[in-house]
């Protein structure tokens, strides 16, 4: 006979669980659409407006290992020519002792020192200084020039390969360093493209009435008196209102902030180290009340922003990526000091 047993009823207590978590996944799910609402304008010109400093950050440090970069390519330059020349000069010196030893030997014979030198190694018999003494005073003059020769070429070889070396790393740090640039500028352009068309044009407005709002000052004035040097670089910035911010820049088109400093002042027959961290010690540093037009304005704890003081709790700088050249008040970012150049 068939059973006729009745199915299995679930477990109250699994039940109660199954539809617990359920209600835990539903209300989950609500709480994560709650949590990422799409972001506001402000909320993404915020962010923007910080990866567009942590880019201007790395931009410093990518100046800085360029520069580096430069400085240890002329080294290298300069190292390799020494070591061409000095191996010009050492085989010169080489031929002149052996035309001593061709006019020694047809005067009727050639001293046995000698005739080792010129019969094996020279570097391995320069090694014995005790066989100078048995040549005569001017083999023996040209022999010590040779030796010491070989010693400064061994000495500029061994510091070219070491520059070389660190021309390596630098080459791979500044690769490093445009690429984090590249990915903040990235991120920054990802979040802008989140935004509506509507949103995107308010933004452009507000950028370009700041824009027109700087170019109107065209005397700030102050109430201290400039130094010359100052006065004729912030003449010349002021000439470049209007030019785009572009990292790496330095003129005479386009520039970053230190670019921008770097070249004003180029303009007054003043040479400034390339980063803002190093302009940061070009001069004499100063208060906020003791500021004069022309002078060096530093901001950020870490230095990274550089502008010229313009007068009036005005500076004119090159503000960040999708800015032109431009002034802006004093307040709009953290001072540390002024620096007189």
């Amino acid at each position: 006979m068939a059973s006729h047993r009745r199915p299995k009823q679930p477990n109250r207590a699994r039940v109660t669980v199954l539809t617990a978590t359920a209600a835990a996944a539903v209300a989950l799910t609500s709480q994560t659409a709650q949590a990422d609402p799409k972001p506001t304008k402000e909320e993404v010109k915020a962010k923007v407006d910080k990866l567009y400093e942590e880019a201007e950050h790395a931009t410093e440090k990518y100046n800085g290992a360029k520069e580096k970069q430069e400085k240890l390519q002329k080294q290298v330059g300069n190292l390799q020519d020494s070591v061409a020349s000095g191996q010009g000069e050492l085989n010169d010196l080489r031929d002149s002792l052996g035309s001593m030893a061709t006019a020694q030997y047809r005067s009727g014979g050639l001293d046995p020192s000698l005739q080792l030198f010129l019969s094996s190694d020279p570097d391995s018999y320069l090694a014995k200084a005790s066989a100078l003494d048995q040549l005569s005073s001017k083999q023996a003059g040209a022999l010590k020039k040779i030796q010491s020769k070989q010693r400064t070429l061994s000495q500029q070889r061994e510091e070219a390969s070491e520059k070389l070396k660190d021309l390596e790393d630098t080459r791979k740090e500044l690769g490093d360093k445009k690429k984090k640039i590249q990915d903040k500028l990235a991120e920054a352009r990802r979040l802008l493209n989140t935004l509506t068309a509507q949103e995107r044009a308010e933004l452009d407005r507000e950028e370009e009435r700041a824009n027109r709002a700087s170019s109107a000052r065209v005397d700030l004035g102050s109430s201290a008196s400039a130094t010359q040097r100052a006065s004729a670089a912030l003449s010349a910035a002021k000439s470049k209102l209007g030019s785009p911010y572009v990292w790496g820049a330095t003129g005479p088109s386009s520039f970053d902030c230190s670019g921008l400093t770097s070249w004003a002042y180029s303009q007054a027959g003043v040479s400034l180290p390339r980063t803002s961290q190093a302009q940061a010690n070009a001069g004499t540093r100063i208060s906020q009340s003791q500021l004069a037009p022309g002078d060096l304005v530093f901001f950020y704890g870490d230095l990274h922003h550089v502008g010229l003081y313009a007068g009036n709790g005005q500076i004119l700088h090159a503000p960040k990526p999708g800015a032109n050249v431009r002034y802006e008040s004093i307040n709009n970012m953290p001072f540390m000091f002024g620096v007189r150049v």
